[in-house]
């Protein structure tokens, strides 16, 4: 059976959640500026630290609503699971759809770019129209 807190004790609770979602919003938006700044441009290993960084801290953020603020972490484990699984699901089809999209258009431009090759003719490549014999 689940513990039940008197009223003073979850508003507590509560502030307590806003005042760690604020330090975290917080210090993804300083990331955000610090990734923005002109001396950044140069340093791309600070550039991905900050990236990096900003993912976990925002997948820290969700987390921390779904247990506490949508009461998933009192739930039972298996319908905890129940949304858990297809969300991890969603993010992997999205990573593999911008790999598949990122791929294909890679392709595409070197298609493109074979269909602007002009190649050259006989008198271009130094032959005469003497030597040129086309196959019947």
């Amino acid at each position: 059976m689940a513990q039940h807190l008197s009223y003073e004790e979850s508003v507590r609770g509560v502030w307590k959640g806003l005042g760690l979602l604020a330090a975290v919003t917080v210090a993804e938006v300083i990331l955000s500026l610090l990734k923005a700044a002109e001396f950044a441009e140069s340093i791309r290993p600070l550039i991905y630290v900050a990236s990096l960084l900003i993912i976990a801290l925002s997948v820290y953020k969700a987390y921390f609503i779904i247990y506490e603020f949508m009461h998933m972490g009192y739930e039972v484990k298996g319908l905890a699971m129940t949304v858990l699984l297809p969300t991890m699901l969603l993010l992997w089809a999205l990573i593999a759809f911008f790999n598949e999209g990122d791929a294909w258009r890679k392709s595409r431009e070197k298609v493109l770019y074979k269909d602007q090759l002009v190649l050259p003719n006989s008198t271009e490549a130094g032959l005469s129209d003497d030597e040129v014999t086309l196959p019947e």
